[in-house]
């Protein structure tokens, strides 16, 4: 269930930047490149905040790693902690949002700050994927999971070795709860946002204080197994 929890985080909050911060994505990074590279082809002015994402992104990325390296070096579990670290991250994000008020200039340094705080967010969670749930799915990037479990979903269809099906059966089952979650995530995030703007970035971080706990059982089961 946790992948499928951080699949909603991960689907409103990018569907409340988009809508609340001038059309920032913090989950899908390369929409904000897209974006970028529109308004410098058509001659306007390009957003600071989707210019600092990309870097954000990647320095956010190579300090979870960072982190999660550490912590295992002296036998403490990553995915307790880089939850944690998610957690701050989108409590800061929905704080500094809430201070700006119903109206927030998505171009003043408040907002840009608030926003990055999110794509750090959203960093940490596509780094603890790749770090300590390992053999997960994505969590945050869509196009590959509908790829993936569409050509799963023709193995066990169409596929003539049982082996081939068997294995694209269990891919299968645990891609779809990831789609499910970012798609819920997304609707979620549009009707909160549409009703009371950029405070509704409260529902993710109460789903990420779910997370956090779940995460917690998640690492006393591992150590108890070991």
């Amino acid at each position: 269930m946790l992948p499928a929890v951080l699949s909603v985080i991960a689907g409103s909050v990018d569907a409340i930047s988009f809508l609340g911060l001038g059309g920032l994505f913090t989950a899908h990074v390369t929409g904000n490149l897209v974006v970028l590279v529109a308004h410098l082809a058509t001659g306007g002015h390009a957003p600071v905040a989707n210019i600092l994402s990309v870097p954000v992104f990647v320095a956010a990325l190579g300090l979870s790693r960072l982190l999660a390296g550490g912590l295992e070096r002296i036998g403490f579990a990553s995915l307790r902690s880089l939850l944690v670290l998610q957690l701050s991250l989108l409590a800061g994000f929905f704080a500094l949002c809430a201070l700006a008020g119903a109206s927030v200039d998505p171009q003043a340094t408040k907002a840009i700050v608030a926003g990055m705080l999110g794509v750090s967010a959203m960093a940490v969670q596509n780094a603890l994927v790749q770090i300590s749930l390992k053999g997960v799915p994505s969590t945050a990037v869509m196009t590959t999971n509908i790829t993936r479990f569409v050509m799963d979903i023709g193995e066990v269809t169409f596929g003539r070795k049982p082996s081939n099906a068997a294995r694209a059966r269990d891919r299968a089952m645990l891609t779809w709860p990831a789609i499910v979650g970012f798609a819920i995530g997304c609707g979620l995030g549009a009707i909160c946002e549409a009703a009371i703007g950029l405070r509704s970035l409260a529902l993710p971080v109460g789903l990420a204080v779910l997370a956090v706990a779940m995460g917690t059982n998640t690492d006393i089961e591992k150590s108890e197994a070991q």
